[in-house]
């Protein structure tokens, strides 16, 4: 569990606690995904309780299959808008309602599929068990 009190947390630390790489990270900096992020004296990164939400809200909207492009898309909304989150809202809905379009339509491509190779299969056991298949 990533700690999320007023304490800075360095970025191997958060890596470590959020099970990513400091590379995966990085690249999210770099693409411009979190925004600005404070650094110690050595320019090690440190993070504070919002960054370490932001990069953890990043991490579920990947997981359920929003694209870094369509992330970066929420993350100027966020940083434009002085990171108000209501202002990502109605972005992230219409994001989310098109994935859930793309889910229903790959879940109909998979049972229309599923429904051909069991017919396939019972075709195959008739051939079979009717001893047409010398």
């Amino acid at each position: 569990m990533v700690a999320t009190d007023e304490k800075p947390v360095q970025i191997g630390e958060l890596a470590k606690q959020l099970s990513i790489t400091t590379r995966t990270i990085r690249y999210y900096e770099e693409i411009g995904l979190m925004g600005k992020t404070d650094r110690l004296m050595g320019g090690t990164r440190t993070y504070n309780k919002d960054d370490i939400l932001r990069l953890k809200f990043i991490l579920k909207i990947k997981a359920l299959g929003v694209s870094l492009k369509e992330i970066q898309e929420l993350s100027e909304i966020f940083d434009i808008n002085d990171q108000d989150f209501h202002t990502i809202t109605p972005k992230l809905i219409e994001i989310l309602d098109r994935h859930i379009a793309m889910v229903d339509e790959k879940m109909a491509k998979l049972s229309s599929l599923r429904k051909d190779v069991v017919d396939y299969r019972i075709r195959i056991m008739t051939i079979l068990n009717n001893g047409q298949y010398s």
